[in-house]
């Protein structure tokens, strides 16, 4: 079994925020993979579901970015498990947008949602960190991840929400190569992709056969001669 946790600031105020791209990328989850509604439990909100041969449930803690660890420790010990099982999704700021990483254990990098969730379970579970971009200096952080995302950003947003959606079982079966390859192949596909077709060399069309001459030996050497 497997823990999905995103992360994110609970209510409409916050719903579009950059801070909140872990949240976008649970739903998103939950939603394409035929997922339990959402109820609320472990101070959050949670969904239950599979994800190839794994039953997984998804969390969003709903106690404001700062306590999430609160939330997730509920969950980790309602359902027994440990922070092997735990897979943490959350924005990133030393990441362009767009990019997708995977990252086992290590700090939290003054991300408060990952600080708190260490603070209760210690640092080794695994996060998908997703790149948002960063503002050029750190005073301008604050309002920057508490503010919605641009429409320009729309389009590889759901480029990469939907490349994880599409890698989540590999995710949830523990092959992160596999679920990286997903994401890559919708945010970054081949660059020939989408000139294989005109590349494709023009089918061979069979010589046809020529009309058979239905003229006598004579009449053909007559012809010759006019």
């Amino acid at each position: 079994m497997r823990l999905f946790v995103g992360l994110g600031n609970p209510g409409a105020k916050y719903a579009g925020n950059r801070h909140n791209i872990g949240f976008m990328a649970v739903d998103r989850i939950a939603a394409d993979h035929g997922f339990a509604p959402w109820r609320a439990k472990f101070l959050g909100q949670m969904a239950e579901g599979r994800l190839g041969n794994e039953k997984v449930v998804l969390l969003k803690p709903e106690t404001y970015m700062n306590r999430s660890g609160d939330s997730v420790q509920a969950a980790v010990q309602f359902y027994k498990l440990t922070p092997a099982d735990l897979t943490v999704f959350h924005d990133e700021l030393d990441l362009a947008p767009g990019k997708c990483r995977l990252k086992q254990g290590g700090g939290h990098a003054g991300h408060n949602g990952l600080r708190s969730i260490q603070a209760h379970l210690g640092p080794d579970f695994e996060r998908v960190r997703l790149g948002i971009g960063h503002p050029g200096h750190k005073d301008r952080v604050s309002a920057y991840v508490l503010s919605d995302f641009a429409k320009a950003d729309q389009d590889w947003l759901d480029d990469l929400m939907r490349g994880i959606s599409e890698g989540a079982a590999a995710l949830a079966e523990g092959d992160g190569a596999r679920f990286l390859n997903a994401v890559a192949l919708r945010t970054a596909p081949p660059r020939n992709a989408g000139r294989e077709a005109e590349q494709q060399p023009a089918p061979v069309r069979a010589a046809e056969p020529a009309p058979e001459d239905g003229r006598s030996a004579l009449q053909k050497l007559v012809d010759r001669f006019r």
